[in-house]
């Protein structure tokens, strides 16, 4: 056999070899490659996302800090209810998005399946209410009014609601219908949405998904302070979710209480009061109209003179701020915005703006002092004053002939303002003055008084009135000029006439525009905080504070006390001699002019009690005169308004009497009471937080435990059987006392 030789296999084995190693090499070159671009290049993005992936958060969130009265009492706080929620994320992960989970829910509840599925859409510009507006990835809340057996059956068959949880939680808690409402001044809750949470992430108070936001009133000017800090813990688990340890834990902040200068007890007086005075004024008869007043809306301040501090302050209409609280039904919501519902939101006592009515004289008067009038001077009070063919009438065509500036306030006569003004409209070059010649008085001293800006309250969305000066008559002018010459006629109907008037001239300052203003009308525009503001800053002297709700702001331990104290924003631009001489005279309205009737030919006890006031009635055009009562001590500050109430000493007059008199403890026969005053000076002290959470008032009381039942009149009852912890609260009154008050605060009102 022929012998080939093994030397002949030996390139073709070797060039083999070659391209494995290659391979080899070129499959650990592109690992290592690999490897370095994972765990070098890219390491520090992939790491912290495989510990994103085995973390897990678990939010506690903070206890909300209770809002608190002057003595202590809570206006707003917290309550252990159970609440129901669903997992919106759970439920679309079904094949029908949950509907039949949440149609067996809404069985279970005694709700109809529509209004549980709104309950858990998301809001969009499409989307009405109600709708959650809160982040789609948290439990979306369905009522907080579960029963105990409702709960349970929700819980022992989780298998038939997935995605669902029903869980004690704690809650706002307002005071609600039937006590101290208080409801525009508190504001309410809704969760915090997506968008909230991207621009505070920065800030040093960060949102979490969980948190609700104050939506208005104190809950909102003061949220940061209230919410607190939610509690965080992060748990350390592995790809089965199971926990392996945990990473890192901050522990909850309860927020901070707020203690308000509102009393309740006032508060509640002056709610009722309002509200039986607009009644009231609906069963008035108007002669003229041949029809019954229609009274719509109204507001009530109850101030400090001293500090500008508010003691109440109550609007009308008025609600329900629990009907927030779990999320609003569609119901509620349409009652509290609907076209018919005269928005209840809106607090009118910062937000309702009306003419001002002879209310506004004080501001008259100090301008023709300061225009050079003699405050003693005399000047005719005839029954009417005629101006280019225009009569412009005393009120009822009364006369009282020549008279000082003292008795034109007592007796609220129109005349004698009318002359001034018009005097000084012809001083200032009347309709076509020249440039820089105006002195403008009149409008001058509305701005020195602090109108046609806002006073500067602790509370969100004040609005600034209007002063129709010549800046603002040109402003207005020209951004209606367009529309009052399109429709403007000059024989045509009084709005046509109007509009063609204005078309012409109505960037100009006519003679009747002054003469209107003087006495509050045109369109002049104010608020009841500003009046109010004004009348006490001529009770203390001339100082116009800020007017203020919030007290102090008390940790959760009661460690930490920060005090708000009153701030000034200016001063009258009235002399000493020229304020005494308007104090004497508007104590002269409450004794021998157009308040007599309501302090004292009533019994009110002027000598021990020296009371000041100033009645005005506002005209509308279309509508019922608008009611003004401005009034002070020298303790307090009180001015109530009634839309469409008629005139200032018949519709709102009795009800602030029958505020004063709570407030000082005036019985009918003009003796006082002090067992029956419910706050004769103003509350100085601060209510104590102590470190457990409880509270005791500023002042210490012969019956403590009596003290602590402040709170406790219309409290719900625990339920021994529900899953819910119960929470003791503070008390709210003696009931004997509070119908005592009812009935006595009501007599007057029928005078």
């Amino acid at each position: 056999m022929t012998n080939i030789p093994e030397t002949g296999r030996t390139p073709r084995v070797q060039i083999r070899l070659i391209v494995i190693q290659i391979l080899v090499l070129s499959l650990l070159g592109t690992l290592g490659g690999r490897l370095w671009y994972l765990q070098i290049r890219e390491g520090e993005a992939y790491a912290k996302e495989a510990s994103g992936n085995h973390v897990q958060q678990v939010v506690e969130p903070a206890v909300r800090g209770s809002i608190l009265d002057a003595r202590g009492v809570p206006i707003a706080d917290n309550e252990t209810r159970l609440v129901v929620s669903a997992s919106r994320t759970d439920l679309l992960k079904m094949k029908d998005d949950g509907k039949a989970v949440l149609t067996k829910l809404a069985k279970v509840l005694g709700m109809k399946p529509a209004e549980v599925m709104q309950k858990v859409r998301l809001c969009d510009a499409k989307t009405p209410q109600p709708c959650w507006n809160g982040s789609p990835y948290q439990p979306i809340p369905i009522t907080d009014e579960a029963t105990a057996k409702q709960a349970l059956q929700i819980r022992e068959r989780a298998e038939d609601f997935p995605g669902i949880t029903a869980e004690p939680e704690a809650v706002r808690r307002y005071p609600g219908p039937g006590k101290a409402n208080t409801a525009q001044v508190l504001g309410y809750l809704s969760p915090v949405t997506d968008e909230e949470i991207t621009k505070a992430q920065d800030t040093d108070s960060p949102y979490l998904r969980s948190d609700q936001v104050g939506r208005s009133g104190l809950e909102r000017e003061y949220d940061k302070e209230l919410r607190g800090k939610a509690g965080v813990t992060r748990y350390e688990v592995d790809n089965l979710g199971r926990v392996i340890g945990q990473a890192e834990a901050d522990e909850a902040q309860p927020g901070a209480n707020l203690v308000t200068s509102i009393d309740s007890r006032v508060q509640r007086v002056a709610e009722y009061e309002l509200n039986e005075a607009m009644k009231k004024a609906r069963e008035v008869y108007d002669d003229n109209t041949g029809e019954n007043y229609k009274a719509d809306s109204g507001a009530v301040v109850v101030m400090e003179a001293k500090t500008g501090r508010i003691v109440a302050m109550a609007s009308n209409p008025t609600y329900d701020p629990n009907a927030w609280v779990g999320g609003i039904s569609a119901k509620d919501y349409k009652k509290l915005t609907g076209k018919s519902s005269n928005y209840p939101l809106l607090n009118r006592a910062i937000q309702g703006q009306s003419a001002p009515g002879s209310t506004f004289k004080v501001i008259s008067t100090a301008a023709a002092v300061e225009a050079g009038y003699d405050f003693d001077g005399r000047y005719p009070c005839t029954s009417s004053y005629s101006v280019g063919g225009q009569v412009f009438k005393n009120f009822e065509s009364e006369n009282f002939g020549p008279i000082n500036l003292g008795r034109a306030l007592e007796v609220s006569c129109d005349t004698v303002f009318y002359g001034l003004a018009h005097k000084e409209w012809q001083r200032d070059g009347g309709i076509n003055p020249k440039k820089g010649e105006p002195k403008d008085y009149f409008f001058k001293a509305a701005h020195q008084f602090g109108l046609g800006k806002t006073t500067g309250i602790d509370l969100p969305n004040e609005v600034t009135g209007r002063v129709p000066d010549r800046a603002w008559k040109q402003a207005y002018w020209e951004a209606n000029k367009d529309a009052w010459c399109k429709t403007g006629k000059k024989d045509g109907t009084y709005v046509e006439k109007i509009s063609y008037e204005n078309c012409l001239e109505g960037n100009k300052m006519r003679a009747g525009d002054e003469i209107n203003y003087s006495i509050g009308q045109g369109d002049t525009m104010v608020t009841p905080i500003q009046m109010a503001t004004i009348y006490a800053a001529i009770s203390n002297g001339g100082t116009l504070y800020n007017p203020t709700v919030g007290k102090a702001i008390v940790s959760a331990d009661g460690q930490s006390v920060d005090e708000i104290a009153p701030k000034s924003h200016g001063k009258l631009p009235i002399s000493k001699t020229t304020l005494a001489k308007m104090d004497d005279a508007l104590a002269g309205v409450a004794t021998r002019g157009t308040a007599a009737w309501r302090f004292a030919q009533v019994g009110w006890p002027q000598d021990k009690i020296p009371m000041h006031a100033k009645t005005g009635t506002a005209e509308v055009y279309g509508k019922q005169t608008t009611s003004w009562f401005a009034t002070y001590t020298k303790d307090y500050s009180i001015v109530m308004t009634i839309s469409q109430g008629g005139t200032g000493s018949g519709a709102s007059g009795p009800a602030v009497r029958n505020i004063y008199d709570a407030l000082y403890g005036v019985s009918d026969d003009g003796t006082i009471n002090k067992k029956n005053a419910l706050l004769p000076t103003p509350q100085k002290g601060l209510p104590k937080v102590r470190t457990d959470g409880t509270i005791k008032s500023p002042k210490v009381a012969k019956d403590p435990a009596k003290e602590q039942r402040v709170s406790q009149e219309g409290a719900p009852k625990p339920d021994e059987t529900t899953l819910a912890a119960t929470v003791e609260q503070p008390a709210a009154g003696n009931r004997n006392t509070r119908r005592r008050r009812r009935r006595r605060g009501s007599r007057r009102t029928c005078t």
